[in-house]
């Protein structure tokens, strides 16, 4: 029978203490440990989709694994929202929220697959969102003066687009008829894409919509610009007025993005993700993209957007109480 020396049995005896140390630093650093999900409640080609890709190929290099964009779109973001608070709780699955998302279904829907402060741990805050109010450029309006003129002259006749019930789309909509003046009939699409292909079409005369799908197409003409729905001019399109100097004063209807996690998620895995997504942000080409395609990057804590969400959540229910959207 084969015996070892105290020496060695001393060494043996160390290996063993340290092997759930061992363990330990292996869980830390072996995230993640397959492909990562990255659900976008909206379909593809949008400006959730646009910047999910992006953040998605960037987050492919730091973290070593596939970022596969899952699209789940419909019922205003809460189908995909509902998914990823479902999701376990381990960092492979990341969800593409938005203001609808986050702060709108909130007061919009009596009841929600998911509660947006429990379900989910933030992780950051990525970009907002200005809106470009766009017509079809068959009805030969250059200005909102004259659109706004143009609607009065068919009270009740016009429709408008937007990607859902309860959307910045929607409600920037909303704010409009109601600080103008006009009427117009809503119409609910399953994505803001969809929504602008129907303005082009001529099916709809007018929708605010995201910048980025759409300067694309106002550049050869197929849609024309009138407004944004930003606090001051946007870095992609500074000719565009915004709605308050167009004549509107206070004006406002941004949306925003952020990443999140299903609520339970190691605290680490999400410093992890903050710490990538930070360094997206703070790239200056990665900024750049962002702002040609008429986003605004942001950033800053998981913690800062904890506080962003909640006060956000209370300043959209003015703004949905006042244009009377709900959904049962």
């Amino acid at each position: 029978m084969t015996t070892i020396g105290a020496g060695t049995a001393r060494f043996v005896l160390c290996l063993l203490a340290l092997l759930p140390l061992s363990f330990a630093a292996t869980g830390q650093t072996g995230y993640p440990q397959r492909p990562v999900t990255f659900i976008v409640p909206y379909p593809a080609g949008g400006t959730t989709d646009i910047l999910a890709r992006l953040l998605a190929e960037h987050l492919k290099e730091k973290l070593g694994q596939p970022v596969v964009i899952d699209n789940r779109p419909g019922a205003g973001t809460t189908i995909g929202a509902g998914m990823a608070a479902r999701a376990e709780p381990d960092g492979h699955t990341l969800l593409m929220a938005t203001s609808t998302t986050l702060a709108i279904n909130a007061s919009l829907f009596q009841r929600l697959p998911y509660d947006p402060v429990a379900d989910f741990a933030p992780v950051s805050l990525v970009a907002g969102v200005p809106l470009i109010l766009i017509v079809n450029p068959a009805l030969n309006i250059k200005t909102l003066a004259e659109f706004v003129a143009y609607a009065k002259s068919k009270p009740g006749e016009l429709a408008y687009g937007s990607a859902g019930n309860g959307t910045p789309h929607h409600l920037a909509g909303e704010l409009l008829k109601t600080v103008a003046g006009i009427e117009a009939r809503h119409v609910a699409y399953r994505g803001s894409v969809v929504a602008m292909n129907d303005v082009i079409g001529g099916h709809i005369p007018f929708m605010f919509m995201d910048m980025a799908p759409a300067l694309p197409l106002i550049a050869a003409g197929k849609l024309t610009a009138l407004a944004v729905s930003a606090p001051r001019r946007v870095a992609a399109a500074p000719t565009i007025p915004t709605v308050a100097e167009a004549g509107y004063p206070g004006y406002e209807a941004v949306a925003w993005q952020a990443v999140v996690v299903p609520a339970r998620t190691r605290s680490e895995i999400v410093a992890r993700l903050h710490a990538e997504i930070s360094s997206f942000l703070s790239s200056p080409a990665n900024r750049d993209k962002l702002i040609q395609i008429g986003l605004e990057p942001l950033g800053g804590s998981s913690q800062d957007l904890v506080a962003y969400i909640k006060s956000e959540i209370a300043r959209w229910a003015l703004v949905v109480r006042s244009s009377g959207a709900r959904v049962e």
